[in-house]
This record gives structure tokens, C-alpha cells and sequence, in this order.
């Protein structure tokens, strides 16, 4: 817990790596042979443990105490709010896939900015400690690396976080492209929600069902199930309050999670698929919420895909799934990192 509240706002990290080429069980499921062993360890040293899984033909999903795990063969993204130690994750996750034949071929840490930053532990009180982490990290062999806030106004206190290190300067970083379209992860973050929306994110008192039943009546009831109709849903809820939630679609995914207590209230969502649909989903995301405040960050390769996509076409297309619900983009920016990935960066407000 923060000091003055529960912080929302989460760290994100995604490490790619490259899969043996000799065949074999280890080529074909790669990251998904990872020990339970090496995944708590991880998780303890992050301070944070699994309350639920799932998962399909392409890979796991973990709802956390705080936030999501994601395991591919060839990579796993971890996701985890409140005062957890994110990045105490990569050098456990590195060594346990080493143990496999694993070789890193990328990482990316994003975040965006807290609501209570005196309260976060080092390195994440400050992102220049967070780089000099990763800097130290990564293996040497990752030569192309970045890091860049993006603020699209001076006056904005709205800041994206971006760190990038990859084996290739132009290269691909992994996972680009679903069904032949091109491969979008969103990151919305969303706060000052409707107050009765949010009152439905509070567990009933002395309702005896298990944190799994209560989370999936949330599902239903406030319209989460319907923003990716074609996943599979798999909802937590937490006492006294809280959600989150892990949806999986063939190898796409969509995570949600609720920090509902008035002063504070936060919800995120997050997807990674292919298609226009990707974009379109925000507004369905955010429209469960009807928060007063959002800001939206898209990353995308920008070197192959059944067509062109560019920095203006994404802010058009997030302007477009959220404007009709009252929200007007007040700044926008957009930066490149190694690999032919592109960040975009937008900010709404009612």
C-alpha cells in the first residue's frame, strides 16, 4: 500500500527471446517449460504471488496479487502495480531461461506516471535508476538501446516511460504480426472513474463465493466480457475491493485491472493482437468506465504488415474510439526505438 492510497498505475515489462533452432520440445514450447520454481521466485522477488491461471494452444496467463503474467514460448510479459519491485524480476527471469537455452533478443520496460511516486522503492522512484537497472541488466549483447519520456505538452503532468534495448537496430522484436496484420500492444490507463460505475468493483459483504465466481458476476455485469467478445475471460476479485482480469483469444490477450476507492480510482487496460480492432477496443474499454481522465499509449512495428501504419493514422484511430464518449485529446507525441517499434502517446480529458 502507497502512503496515501493504492497505486494503480502500472510497471510493465516484456522480454523477448530467441528459441533454440535445433527442434525439439525446448523449441516448441520455450518459455512455457519454465520450472514453477523459477516463476515464484520471480514473483517473490517482486513481492507479488498467482491467485488464478489459464491457458491455451499459444500461452499462459497469471492473474497476480498485483496485475498479470504472460508466458510465450519466446517471451513473457509482466505487469504489477502497488510498491512492487518490478525489475528484480529480469535478472531471476534471465538466468531461468539461460537454464532452457534461451538467448535474449529484447526488452522493453514502459510506465506511466504514479499517482503516489514518494511511495514506490528504488529503482522505480525515478527512472533514470530504472535505465541504470536495465542498463546493468540486459546482457552487453543488446548494443541498440534507448530510453525516453514522453510528455506531448510542457504542461502536461501525463509522462510515458520507454526503455528499449534490442539485439538489432531494425530488425523485428518478436511477435509483430497476428493473422497477417500487423501487431499493436495498447496500454490504457484511465482514472477519476464514474463513482457508480466504480461501486461495482466492491465485494458485498458476507457474499460467501470465491474470489473467482464474484470476479466473473463483475465480468458480466459491468460489460468487460463484451470488449473482447470472441476471449476467453477469466476474472479475479479482491476484498474489499478490486478486479482484475485476463482475456485470451488464440494468441491475443486482453488484461484489465480496478482500483475502484474514491479519491484514488484507477483502471487499466491493456491488449496485444493484430488487427483495427485493437484500436476500436479502447473505446469499448474505456466506455465501462467512463473515466474524466485517460491517456493511451500504442506500440507497433513499423517495418512489415498487410499495410501501412504510421504515427498519425494511430492517434486518429484512439481519437476515434474515444471522442464519441465525450473525451477530447489534449496532446499527442510519438517516438521510435530500436527493433522498428513505434510508441505513440496520447492524453483525453472529458
Amino acid at each position: 500500500m502507497a502512503s496515501l492510497g493504492f497505486e494503480g498505475f502500472e510497471k510493465r515489462l516484456e522480454l523477448v527471446f530467441l528459441l533454440p533452432t535445433c527442434g525439439g520440445e525446448r523449441a516448441r514450447h520455450g518459455l512455457r517449460l519454465l520450472p514453477v520454481a523459477a516463476l515464484r521466485e520471480a514473483l517473490e522477488a517482486v513481492q507479488c504471488a498467482v491467485v488464478s491461471a489459464a491457458g491455451n494452444a499459444s500461452f499462459d496467463a497469471y492473474v497476480l496479487s498485483e496485475s498479470s503474467l504472460f508466458v510465450y514460448p519466446s517471451r513473457v510479459i509482466l505487469k504489477t502495480c502497488g510498491t512492487t519491485r518490478l525489475l528484480r524480476a529480469v535478472p531471476v527471469l534471465l538466468r531461468a531461461a539461460g537454464e532452457l537455452g534461451l538467448g535474449l533478443r529484447s526488452c522493453r520496460y514502459s510506465r506511466g506516471s504514479y499517482l503516489f511516486p514518494e511511495a514506490q522503492p528504488f529503482p522505480h522512484a525515478d527512472f533514470d535508476d530504472e535505465v541504470r537497472y536495465l542498463d546493468g541488466a540486459v546482457p552487453s549483447g543488446l548494443h541498440f538501446r534507448r530510453s525516453s519520456v514522453l510528455q506531448p505538452s510542457p504542461q502536461s503532468t501525463h509522462k510515458w516511460h520507454v526503455y528499449s534495448a534490442s539485439t538489432s537496430s531494425d530488425g523485428a522484436t518478436g511477435h509483430e504480426h497476428v493473422d497477417g496484420a500487423t501487431h499493436f500492444t495498447v496500454e490504457v490507463c484511465m482514472t477519476e472513474l464514474d463513482r457508480t460505475l466504480a461501486r461495482q468493483f466492491y465485494l458485498t459483504p458476507a457474499d460467501a463465493r470465491s474470489s473467482h465466481a464474484i470476479g466473473d458476476e463483475m465480468t458480466a455485469l459491468s460489460g468487460l466480457g463484451g470488449v473482447n467478445p470472441q476471449s476467453l475471460v477469466f476474472g479475479y476479485a479482491f476484498a474489499p475491493c478490486g478486479y482484475s482480469m485476463n482475456a485470451l483469444d488464440g494468441a491475443r490477450y486482453a488484461t484489465v485491472h480496478v482500483t475502484p476507492e474514491d479519491g484514488h480510482s484507477y483502471a487499466s487496460y491493456e491488449y496485444a493482437g493484430g488487427g483495427a480492432d485493437a484500436l476500436a477496443s479502447i473505446g469499448r474499454a474505456v466506455a465501462v468506465f467512463r473515466p474524466s481522465v485517460v491517456s493511451a499509449s500504442v506500440c507497433y512495428a513499423t517495418t512489415a504488415g498487410s499495410q501501412a501504419v504510421d504515427a498519425t493514422s494511430v492517434w486518429s484511430a484512439v481519437a476515434n474510439a474515444l471522442e464519441p464518449l465525450g473525451l477530447a485529446c489534449r496532446s499527442q507525441a510519438a517516438e521510435g526505438f530500436p527493433g522498428a517499434v513505434t510508441v505513440t502517446y496520447q492524453t483525453f480529458t472529458a
